[in-house]
């Protein structure tokens, strides 16, 4: 994530991932303890429980700089403008070309949808570029993996409840 990236998370979400990174960080000593108690069992090239203890670390690790990089960048609480504009934090409903049928799902990152019953999309991913600032009724186009076109109407766009 760059240092310039705005999330949009609701009051909720972003509670629920501050007590996440609050929790991960309180755990850094048990983390710690268990590594040191692991590397007084002996040689360290064949002692798995060191390593695993390690590896572990670097995890957590990454995961507290990711958090505090997300919760540091984020609008909290903030609902986006209902303007009718494809942008994150709102939920996005799409009519493919050809099809009959429309879809809705919330244009977010994965921290802000991870559980709501909505489908997420990333404002990153191909489907999220290419609707990232349409107005409702635009029709715009993205490449698939496998290298054809897709045509995809914005039919909606309102912000997301919660």
């Amino acid at each position: 994530m760059s240092d310039t990236q705005v999330t949009w998370l609701t009051q909720e979400a972003y509670g629920r991932l501050k007590q996440e990174l609050d929790e991960l960080i309180a755990n850094r000593p048990v983390l710690a303890e268990k590594i040191n108690t692991s590397r007084e069992e002996g040689d360290l090239k064949e002692n798995g429980g060191y390593h695993a203890a390690r590896e572990e670390q670097g995890q957590k690790e990454a995961r507290i700089r990711h958090l505090q990089e997300l919760l540091r960048n984020a609008k909290v609480g903030e609902a986006p403008r209902n303007d009718g504009l494809a942008e994150p934090g709102k939920v996005l409903t799409i009519r493919y070309e050809g099809d009959d049928e429309d879809e809705k799902f919330l244009l977010a990152t994965r921290e802000e949808g991870a559980e709501g019953e909505l489908e997420v999309y990333s404002p990153e991913s191909p489907l999220g570029k290419a609707l990232l600032g349409a107005k409702e009724g635009e029709t715009r186009s993205y490449e698939l993996p496998n290298g054809s076109t897709q045509k995809v109407t914005l039919v909606k766009a309102v912000p997301y409840a919660g």
